[in-house]
């Protein structure tokens, strides 16, 4: 369901984004935050499930020369033989620590759901109860969709379209542009509105305009005409083509995924006026209207130049046929909260994209529904159950250490000027880390849910959340605030906060293990910290200054060597096949190259300098330095669905696993030495060939 958004040119963390939560048709999560959490009752985290010390050798394919594909000599074996099951579009071990997460999260959601001993758990059974009762939601049908539906169809003027289009801010349905709140990226510690592009059905403009993309193209078609034919709208197949006709000029009109990692390109402060005189062809007034938002000062426009565009296919278009497009897109919206014959219709749909066969069980939804509407909520018993105060405080000493290795690092780089220099390094000391919860929680007691009305607890939250944004806009930025919750197996670093976080549920075995192996938990979970602080310094982050405001802080000439090597690294990620004749876009995953790259040394340096001189052991065979490495290549454990795939290559920032792996080492000096690998090899490059961004 589409949420207000933290504004994209602004405040996007860049997430460590490991591919281990697909929700594509399910609820999809989202992050919310007030006092301390308790650590007195907390229970030890899950045991080692991988070898003796950390790593599943079993997984490996010796045939296969560490040199010529490190990813398949670490994870090879289970490679060829691992199964993806028919309920997920991927397998690995980002699925798995994910799939233990929403086990450990169920009995947080049924024990409340048992035994509501609070208000807040009293919310959290209401809203798994309302999800859960099947024979409900199949008596109501369509029902809860008729108030929805008659709005649209009483619709009679372009300027009711606009109105309405605004009003989906925190509703079911769509607009063509979005309205946003996040903090100003040049200045001002507040909150403001931004104005960003909508419109599409499909992941990414390539869907709708690349040739690769037909087979997905067609099952959305599919899907419109099916959804349109479902609620009894008029002309279905007609309406369905013109939808798809539609969107397809909004992709042509919108920025490529790479225009849109400039954060200078995407920030255009504009008044009203100045809207109005460059898209005249939208109501902006009843657009406005529609949101409901206090009145703000100017909005920072994304994809300024596609604004107009945008504006003039919605001038364009027919009223049945916005009418039809706002009726589709709120049907999808709804989907997962109706009868079974919209769930399977979207799921049907869903598969084109995914290739996922089956849909999760339905208790998995649940959870998953209940974590991105009351996120907070349940981190604060997930914390308390499953993340000790002392793997708190291990993290925080290991991130501390990789920070000393990030400023050895800064002060090692020769080719940086000493202005340039001292501006990184207070960036570097400035840089806040949280772990593994909020110093506050989230106040829901305002949020009022039913146990037998699911359509009117998901527009309920809706409302809730949207009402929280908008207290904000012109209010001071919160510092406090977490961008995801708790129990999110993932990582990020908040560029505009100067800020990296790792919540508690990544750090579980295999990325963390208080009682395990140092080596392998500096190669696993120290890389990912060593890949937030990178982010702090890559491409984009390098952009913010050490408060976080986007200005030019780089002497020109530093700015020029970091960009060419930079993009000696882009270059070599071209070169990269991910599927048949598709080939990895290096400036699209330039920023997460940087960080994997920076985070792997940051990592390695940190680990040998906290044995403080002596010697590491030998376990099984494996030296330290070979024991940190295969801990990252394991980390990076994932088999994808080809769609799935084809997704990440064209419209996710990150590079896929398996040149997260060899793309990464072999630009790493130590891994040469610790796995021998020597001219012939075929990940083999030549020492000045090797990139050394950071």
């Amino acid at each position: 369901m589409k949420k207000l958004h933290i504004l994209a040119a602004s405040a996007a963390a860049i997430a460590l984004a490991a591919p281990s939560v697909p929700a594509f048709a399910d609820p999809a999560p989202q992050a919310q935050s007030s006092q301390q959490a308790q650590s007195s009752q907390q229970t030890r985290p899950a045991k080692r499930r991988f070898g003796d010390w950390g790593i599943d050798l079993t997984a490996r394919d010796t045939a296969v020369a560490p040199g010529d594909s490190f990813f398949d000599y670490v994870n090879g074996g289970w490679f060829k033989t691992a199964e993806i099951a028919p309920d997920q579009p991927i397998a690995g071990v980002g699925l798995d620590l994910f799939n233990l997460t929403q086990d450990q999260l169920r009995a947080v959601v049924e024990d409340s759901a048992r035994n509501p001993s609070s208000e807040s758990a009293r919310k959290v059974g209401a809203l798994y109860a309302s999800f859960m009762d099947e024979a409900r939601l199949e008596q109501l049908d369509a029902a809860p969709l008729k108030p929805d539906l008659d709005r649209i169809r009483a619709v009679s003027t372009r300027a009711d379209m606009a109105r309405l289009m605004g009003r989906t801010t925190g509703d079911f349905g769509s607009s063509f542009f979005n309205f946003a709140i996040g903090p100003d990226a040049k200045g001002a510690n507040i909150y403001i509105t931004g104005l960003s592009i909508g419109g599409m059905g499909l992941p990414d403009r390539d869907y709708y305009l690349a040739d690769g993309f037909k087979p997905q193209r067609d099952a959305y078609r599919a899907y419109l005409g099916r959804t349109l034919a479902l609620i009894g709208w008029p002309n279905a197949e007609a309406s369905a083509d013109a939808i798809l006709a539609l969107e397809t000029k909004i992709a042509e009109a919108r920025w490529t995924q790479v225009q849109q990692r400039d954060p200078n390109a995407m920030y255009k402060p504009m008044s009203l006026a100045s809207i109005k005189a460059l898209a005249p062809g939208f109501d902006w007034d009843s657009w406005l209207e529609g949101v409901g938002a206090p009145a703000a000062g100017d909005m920072i426009v994304a994809e300024d130049s596609a604004v107009p565009k945008v504006a003039a296919i919605f001038a364009a278009a027919s009223l049945d046929d916005l009418k039809a497009w706002e009726a589709v897109h709120v049907v999808d919206q709804a989907a997962p909260y109706l009868s079974k014959r919209y769930v399977d219709s979207k799921f049907a749909f869903s598969k084109a994209l995914t290739g996922q066969q089956q849909l999760r069980p339905r208790w998995q939804r649940g959870v998953t529904l209940v974590d991105s509407r009351l996120g907070e909520v349940l981190g604060q018993e997930y914390v308390r159950r499953h993340f000790p105060a002392s793997s708190k405080a291990m993290m925080e000493d290991m991130v501390a250490g990789l920070q000393q290795a990030m400023r050895r690092r800064i002060l090692g780089a020769h080719w940086m000027s000493e202005p340039t220099r001292k501006e990184a390094l207070e960036k570097l000391a400035r840089q806040r880390v949280k772990v593994g919860y909020p110093n506050k929680w989230r106040d829901y007691s305002d949020l009022s849910l039913d146990p037998a009305d699911l359509y009117g607890n998901i527009k309920a939250a809706g409302i809730f959340q949207t009402r929280y944004q908008f207290g904000r806009i012109g209010k001071p930025v919160d510092r406090d605030e977490w961008l995801m919750t708790p129990q999110t197996v993932n990582a990020y670093f908040n560029p505009v906060a100067n800020e990296i976080v790792f919540p508690a549920a990544m750090l579980q075995p295999p990325m963390f293990d208080p009682t395990g192996d140092s080596a392998v938990n500096y190669g696993a979970i120290g890389a990912v910290i060593g890949h937030e602080i990178s982010h702090g310094f890559d491409d984009q982050g390098r952009q913010f200054d050490e408060k976080g405001v986007l200005r030019d802080w780089w002497a020109p000439a530093d700015a020029a060597r970091f960009n060419a090597e930079a993009g000696r690294l882009a270059a070599q990620y071209d070169g990269y096949e991910a599927i048949p004749g598709v080939k990895v876009n290096g400036k699209l995953t330039l920023g997460e190259n940087i960080g994997d790259q920076g985070g792997v040394k940051l990592a390695l340096d940190a680990w040998h300098a906290s044995l403080k001189g002596k010697k590491a052991r030998v376990l099984d065979g494996y030296t330290g330095d070979q024991r940190f490495f295969l801990a990252w290549a394991q980390g990076w454990r994932n088999k994808l669905r080809p769609e799935i795939l084809q997704m990440i290559v064209v419209s996710d920032p990150h590079s896929p696993v398996r040149f997260r792996v060899d793309g990464t080492l072999r630009n790493i000096d130590e891994w040469y030495t610790a796995f021998a690998v020597k001219p012939g090899h075929k990940l083999y490059l030549k020492p000045e060939d090797r990139v050394r961004v950071w």
